[in-house]
């Protein structure tokens, strides 16, 4: 057995977890939204058509906000489709994931449901094919009180006080060729600034993220982060970067992809402080991850869910129609390999909380979700599932930076420690938890040296393992991935020694005086 040591220092402190870290994100794309959280008809859906077992599993997993309407989808998108009467609302071609768009849930029906999953809302307005004055008018339709015509509709329309809704996604991704209405970083820095000065003149209290690069393979990257924010530094809050990840360089490669991660977070980072430096600023811009994944473009990954799967990358606007109703499309079925290296992406978004403070699993239900559902049926947790809710619950605080003496593994990302690390102090409730995702064939004898918080007393370890990587959770078996309680060492000491088993999430929790 492989031995290590982790050095746990109160006072070597990297940052406060933001809530908001543990956000998640929906888009009107395949099963999402229609027969994923709203499916009127369904057994346990409430008067407004909304899946009660899937609020129950919303509210379990501990999100703190949702990114919504989009996503690809946003780009095309006219969020006035969306509100008044159902009866009323168009239909319209969906040219991001080629379905016809009913409209049947909007920006009111939306907010309406974060409040029964006990969420705040991220919304986001459309800088495709939508326009600086249609971007003012959905804050203006969401936050202004009464006495003007979008603010009145939305009282006419059943929402007397406003939405308050805080945060907003200027655009999406418009770095990217697939995107409805694509702009190149001067044309969306100028456009972005200009929407930016609408919305805060309407409601100064809101913050505004602003789009980087769409992932870093992009030829344009990093210079098109750089460029977006020489436009519009003083106006941003935040700059968006997004990247999912899939094992193409083999097991080792997919379960170190947290160091990918890591660079990535880093070179945003270093993009936006150099924009700082030249615009003089005192204002560090910090970065919102609202898209992260593990994400196959590959069907034989949704056979567990459905055998109607079209195959990815399939057009069917070529073949001369949309999908009529929700498609089953993304709906991966993630394995235990997925949920292991799923888990140390989520402790590298926490790791860097002092750049990171927003960060939105896509998604949240039915496309690469940890929710998956069948219609007029169950609702089932994947394996992602429990990484995600382990940190909701045990990661907010102040993370601790981690000094280690670890053995390292030689992978395609570098050398990477066989377990990857993350220390988060809760000095309110006088609890530290250490997350461990050991990445490698052995098991591994941990020794922790708390001596700067005394004498500590363990009180779980909650254990995420499976032999069989390639093991899936389905309709038929939901629990095939789930966690276990791990031995609790007895008494109180200040250098506990834990076995983190091979190929394993584990998560340890320490109580001191």
């Amino acid at each position: 057995m492989k031995k290590g040591k982790l050095y746990v220092e109160r006072n070597f402190k990297v940052a406060q977890t933001d809530p908001r870290l543990f956000g998640a994100f929906l888009e009107h794309l395949g099963r999402a939204i229609y027969t994923g959280i709203y499916e009127p008809g369904h057994p346990t859906a409430d008067s407004m058509g909304f899946r009660r077992d899937v609020l129950a599993l919303v509210e379990e997993l501990g999100c703190s906000c949702v990114r919504y309407p989009g996503g690809n989808f946003l780009s095309g998108y006219e969020w006035t489709d969306g509100i008044g009467p159902r009866e009323s609302r168009p239909k319209r071609l969906d040219y991001a994931w080629f379905t016809i768009e009913s409209n049947q849930v909007g920006i009111d029906e939306f907010v309406d449901w974060s409040k029964k999953a006990k969420t705040d809302v991220m919304a986001a307005v459309n800088m495709g094919t939508g326009t600086i004055q249609s971007a003012g008018n959905m804050v203006e339709y969401c936050n202004f009180e009464k006495g003007t015509y979008w603010s009145d509709l939305r009282r006419k329309n059943g929402h007397k006080d406003p939405h308050n809704i805080k945060l907003w996604c200027v655009g999406n991704e418009m770095d990217g060729p697939w995107q409805t209405g694509q702009l190149d970083a001067d044309d969306y820095g100028k456009k972005a600034k200009q929407a930016c000065k609408i919305m805060k003149w309407v409601d100064p209290s809101i913050e505004l993220v602003i789009c980087g690069s769409s992932n870093s393979s992009m030829p344009t990257y990093p210079s098109y982060d750089r460029i977006v924010l020489e436009h519009t530094y003083e106006h941003a809050d935040y700059l968006s970067l997004h990247m999912y990840f899939h094992e193409n360089q083999g097991q080792a490669g997919f379960l170190s992809s947290f160091l990918t991660m890591n660079d990535f977070i880093h070179t945003v980072a270093s993009a936006a402080d150099y924009v700082k430096a030249l615009k003089r600023s005192k204002k560090t811009l910090h970065l919102s991850f609202d898209e992260w994944n593990v994400w196959y473009n590959d069907p034989v990954r949704t056979q567990a869910f459905s055998k109607t799967d079209p195959v990815m990358g399939q057009n069917p606007a070529k073949l001369g129609n949309y999908f009529d109703g929700p498609p089953h499309i993304l709906e991966n079925n993630y394995s235990m390999l997925d949920t292991l290296a799923f888990g140390g992406l989520m402790m590298s978004l926490v790791n860097n909380a002092d750049r990171v403070k927003i960060a939105c699993l896509a998604q949240l239900v039915n496309a690469i979700a940890p929710i998956v559902t069948k219609e007029n049926g169950p609702v089932i947790r994947q394996g992602t599932f429990y990484p995600f809710k382990d940190m909701s619950m045990y990661g907010r605080g102040t993370v601790l930076q981690a000094v280690t003496d670890i053995p390292t593994l030689e992978t395609p990302n570098g050398d990477a420690p066989a377990v990857y690390t993350c220390i988060v102090n809760n000095e309110e409730k006088s609890e530290c938890t250490v997350f461990a995702l050991n990445i490698d064939q052995e098991d591994m004898m941990l020794s922790l040296d708390m001596r700067s918080l005394g004498e500590v007393e363990m009180i779980e370890h909650r254990l995420l393992k499976n032999e069989d990587l390639s093991a899936t959770n389905t309709f038929a078996d939901p629990d095939c991935i789930s966690p276990t309680q791990g031995a609790v060492l007895p008494g109180k000491n200040s250098s506990p020694e834990v076995k983190i088993p091979a190929l394993s999430w584990n998560v340890l929790r320490f109580r001191y005086a």
